[in-house]
């Protein structure tokens, strides 16, 4: 086993002898980031929250990050997608390459950045109008305009969620009349609507019942064929059911990084073997 530091303290699990070609192709992936966040510190009012940030994020595959509550998952998340410019007080220095293009760089378009990442909060956040509204939105901010076009673009994401045969009758329905999951799943397809190269999700089943959630697995499961997908969960179980990839913080600072079957199966820091067991939470 070798391991790389990649910050101060972060240990990176790159194993010598991969175990079958799956996980090859798991390592294959971490010498071909998609995203790269590269000494990132983040501080609100005055306290840091995060503290020399390095991760590299593969393409096409599913990275969970994982850690108590508090120790800094969403700040990171939410960092990826700059969406802490509209709060006060905050500080943030340090890079996050997407396509080798610095987020947080000088004349930087935020909404063509945004486009790139599709973002799944924890409770679904439908928009106060139709099913079909709800998905065509994105495009139509983006300038996208003929019915036919916008029809196809709805009902292709809608698909892709498992959505269109539950909806497709009722498309001019209001979408608060869905369930939560479906809620939920229309959420992820206005996401997807854009034609992002990254998913976001920020606890995005903890408000759901567990066959919500199981489709909601699923669809990730399914998406990171096209998509790279980034996960904050605060259940170990999850992660060990969908994570290629899993990022263990504390503390605001990134303890280990590696694949799922290396980190669950053989983490190398103390911290991250106690918080596997239990020990904290």
């Amino acid at each position: 086993m070798t391991m790389n530091s990649q910050s101060n303290r972060a240990l990176y699990i790159v194993p010598d002898e991969p175990e079958s070609t799956t996980q090859e192709a798991q390592e294959r992936k971490l010498s071909y980031p998609l995203l790269r966040v590269m000494d990132l510190n983040v501080s609100i009012q005055g306290k840091k929250i995060l503290h020399n940030i390095n991760l590299q994020i593969p393409e096409k595959s599913i990275t969970c990050i994982i850690g108590p509550s508090g120790c800094g998952k969403t700040t990171l998340l939410r960092s990826l997608n700059r969406l802490h410019d509209d709060q006060a007080d905050i500080k943030i220095s340090g890079s996050v390459m997407v396509d080798n293009e610095d987020i947080y760089g000088k004349n930087v378009e935020v909404t063509h950045i945004r486009k790139k990442m599709g973002l799944l909060a924890q409770r679904p956040t439908v928009l106060p109008m139709s099913i079909f509204d709800n998905v065509a939105y994105g495009p139509r901010i983006h300038g996208l305009r003929g019915r036919r076009k916008l029809y196809r673009i709805v009902r292709t994401q809608l698909m892709a969620v498992g959505l269109w045969e539950e909806v497709k009758d009722r498309l001019r329905s209001p979408a608060i009349r869905l369930s939560i999951g479906q809620q939920q799943r229309l959420c992820l397809a206005r996401g997807l609507a854009v034609s992002p190269e990254i998913i976001l999700g920020d606890e995005a089943t903890s408000a759901l019942d567990p066959i919500a959630t199981t489709k909601i697995e699923e669809l990730f499961l399914s998406l990171k064929q096209d998509y790279s997908i980034v996960l904050v969960t605060h259940t170990l179980r999850q992660a060990k059911r969908i994570a290629d990839y899993v990022a263990f913080m504390y503390l605001g600072e990134l303890i280990e990084f590696g694949t799922a079957q290396e980190l669950f199966n053989n983490p190398q820091h103390p911290l991250t073997k106690d918080y596997i067991a239990g020990s904290f939470s």
